[in-house]
């Protein structure tokens, strides 16, 4: 028994065992019996109550973001929180916790001088930029804190620029709620805090702004550690569902919200919302984050028969209002609601996610995905602006219509891919995009373009006529390499809400096969032509329309002095059902009033002879490409359509729907080496080995062996 751990202690006519951890605690006393024996009759019992008060220790230690047990003690032992069980400190690892906070020993602390009132002192740092944009686009965030009750605020920003806007807003809040005025800042020597701009503010209002010294943010303690707590929290939480990095803000904004009602150091008896507001906080609406929920659908926006709820991931709480934040896995968007059920052991399965996304649908009059992911942006717009929900009945602006547009398409895997490796880099909204230069200078050029077409005029607000609304559409468009060509920003109309008959008659358009495209190379590259590739900007609002249509006018463009008007459109406008139509009947009517012939398999390749000269042009959308065996009859080509529609000359063809194409002596070398590197990426073979295909290289010989460089991108696997 000695070596189990216990302590025997003979004395006068028995023998008593104590727990060597704890020697006051009695465990039994036996007598003597004949033969100076101490006979035992040992009863086992599961520890079913203790195993009980385990368990929900964990659940606990888990709702409150992985908070350390001697904390959570604390919590219960001084009734800092309502509604919080007794917790037991519990020995062994979390390995979410160890997975988000394990870290190097401490350096010795410091005392220092504490503020005697709140907002007598506020210490603030910037943490980032994350590598993955939030949902939200954001890849910083800021702490400020308050040095009296370690009450703490977060807020999500773009750029470190943003930070004199974000104190100011910080300011205005904290001091309307305590009625008390800023002391002192302390923050580090950042260019984002030591500015001409941001010192003048603070000695305008009266505030001490301290900084640390240079390459010392040791002087600025309280906000790195709070940084370094907030993170690890954040992470702990993210790893214990395995939930994507893209909600990282979300579990910042949590771990805050969750520390804001944890014990700390230095503040005594009562936690940091406490000593903020007074009130003490409530544990009874603590759930665990990134856990699977179900949230009830009102009545009003569902029918008798549907489901009565959907599947949510929770993502933290609601400050604006009484409810929970929950992400619907069906609608891809951030909700708030009160009414919730949680299964707070359940995780969602995200690989499980990415194979369903498989069968996403796309409306009917989206051309072939595969076709249109790296060319021009026109399809990759209309089939946005589509998506939109579609209904018979028309809809005024501001109405939200519900049933979606029957679907007729599967999208490929590989689009699926594609479009999540870059979704993150563009605006949902104009709210969003107006926040950010480039997408406030892409808005502008795009109603420059707009009115220099003149697509469209003021008018009245017809009492006969339903004005259509439009919306603003962002696209990032690449290079074959990845990088960032440009960003483009699209004003779309609602065609969603047209009548067929009254606002449009006809609505297709054709566009290039891809057979077309490969043949044209094939006969390029036979003859030793060279090909060459242009761009119509803006090419829908070329297009005219007979009918009578008018739209709203766009958000951040609208009028002075003529908000309540409309604008009567002149030209097709991107979104609505007849552009794609009414441009091709303008660009088919070009060719064909300038000597082409309409090719009878494909209405989108046309040829022209003069002679024993040939131009082929072959139109997708608004890219074409061209080539021939004059270069005189190419130029002249090229600069009558450059006088008639706003073109982007793009040179030799370099990059065509997804396909990079190398023009050399020896031929024409094609390859789709992104759309490779996105599938070994997705395999996670990306430090994977070259091997170069025998078939390329079998009709080489030593002579054109030099050659090789230009061929490996098209053998690699």
């Amino acid at each position: 028994m000695m070596e189990k751990g216990y302590t025997l202690h003979f004395g006068g006519d028995s023998c008593t065992i104590y727990d060597n951890k704890d020697k006051t605690l009695k465990i039994a006393e036996v007598r003597m019996k004949e033969h100076r024996c101490f006979p035992i009759h040992l009863q086992y019992m599961s520890r079913t109550a203790m195993k009980a008060q385990e368990d929900q220790s964990w659940l606990w230690h888990r709702r409150l973001g992985h908070f350390n047990f001697q904390g959570l003690k604390i919590l219960h032992q001084k009734k800092m929180m309502t509604d919080l069980p007794q917790i037991q400190a519990i020995e062994g690892a979390c390995e979410a916790c160890l997975q988000g906070k394990q870290h190097k020993k401490p350096f010795p602390s410091r005392t220092s001088w504490r503020a005697k009132a709140v907002l007598e002192l506020i210490h603030t740092d910037v943490c980032g930029p994350m590598r993955t944009p939030s949902h939200e686009q954001n890849r910083y965030f800021i702490l400020f804190i308050d040095d009296y009750s370690r009450m703490t605020w977060v807020y999500f920003m773009r750029e470190k620029s943003e930070v004199f806007k974000v104190f100011k807003k910080f300011k205005n809040l904290v001091e309307k709620q305590s009625g008390r005025s800023i002391n002192v800042l302390r923050s580090d020597r950042g260019k984002e805090y030591n500015n001409s701009e941001f010192d003048k503010f603070c000695e305008e209002e009266g505030i001490e702004h301290q900084t640390t010294v240079s390459y010392n943010p040791q002087q600025n303690g309280v906000s790195e550690r709070k940084n370094r707590t907030v993170m690890e929290m954040a992470r702990s939480m993210l790893q214990e569902k395995h939930l994507p990095k893209a909600f990282w803000a979300e579990a910042v904004y949590t771990a805050v919200y969750l520390l804001n009602r944890c014990p700390t150091k230095a503040v005594q008896n009562m936690t940091p919302i406490e000593a903020w507001s007074g009130k003490k906080p409530s544990a009874k609406h603590l759930r665990v984050f990134g856990s699977i929920c179900y949230v009830h659908i009102p009545t009003e926006k569902r029918h008798k028969l549907e489901e009565k709820t959907e599947k949510g991931i929770f993502l933290g709480y609601s400050t604006q209002s009484k409810g929970y934040r929950i992400y619907n896995l069906k609608t891809k968007k951030l909700i708030i609601s009160r009414d919730v059920e949680f299964d707070e052991d359940a995780m969602w399965n995200w690989d499980e996610e990415k194979v369903k996304r498989q069968s996403v649908m796309i409306p009917k009059e989206t051309p072939p995905q595969q076709q249109q992911e790296e060319g021009t942006d026109q399809a990759e717009m209309e089939r946005r602006s589509q998506e939109a929900p579609g209904s018979p009945r028309r809809s005024s602006p501001s109405e939200e219509i519900e049933e979606e547009t029957p679907p007729r398409r599967t999208k490929l895997l590989s689009d699926i891919y594609e479009t999540c490796n870059f979704i993150m880099l563009e605006p949902e909204n104009f709210e969003t995009a107006v926040k950010h230069k480039v997408w406030v200078q892409a808005m502008e050029e795009e109603i420059k373009m707009i009115e220099k077409n003149n697509t469209w005029e003021l008018a009245d607000r017809p009492k006969d006529k339903e004005v259509i609304g439009v919306k603003w559409i962002y696209k990032t468009k690449l290079n074959a390499d990845g990088s960032i060509q440009k960003h483009k920003a699209r004003l779309v109309a609602k065609g969603y809400s047209q009548l067929p008959g009254i606002d449009y008659i006809e609505t297709f358009a054709p566009v290039a096969r891809l057979d077309t495209i490969r043949a044209l190379i094939a006969i390029a590259a036979n003859k030793k032509w060279k090909i060459y590739q242009m761009d119509v900007k803006s090419a829908f609002l070329n297009g005219y329309i007979d009918e009578e249509i008018y739209v709203e006018q766009p958000q951040g463009f609208i009028a002075k002095g003529s908000e309540e008007k409309v604008l009567r459109l002149k030209k097709a406008l991107y979104g609505l059902k007849q552009a794609p139509r009414a441009w091709y009947s303008r660009i088919d009517k070009y060719f064909m009033d300038r000597g082409f012939r309409r090719s009878l398999s494909d209405p989108t390749l046309y040829i022209k002879s003069q002679g024993n000269d040939t131009l082929i042009v072959s139109l997708y959308v608004d890219d074409l490409i061209y080539t021939g065996n004059n270069e005189k009859m190419i130029q002249d080509f090229k600069e009558d359509m450059m006088k008639t529609f706003e073109m982007s000359n793009l040179g030799l063809m370099h990059f065509f729907l997804g396909i990079e194409i190398n023009q050399e002596k020896e031929g024409i070398f094609i390859c789709q080496r992104k759309y490779t590197e996105t599938l070994l990426k997705k395999f996670k073979m990306e430090s994977c080995k070259t091997v170069l295909l025998l078939w390329l290289l079998a009709k080489s010989t030593r002579k054109k062996m030099d050659h090789k460089k230009s061929m490996a991108p098209c053998t690699e696997v």
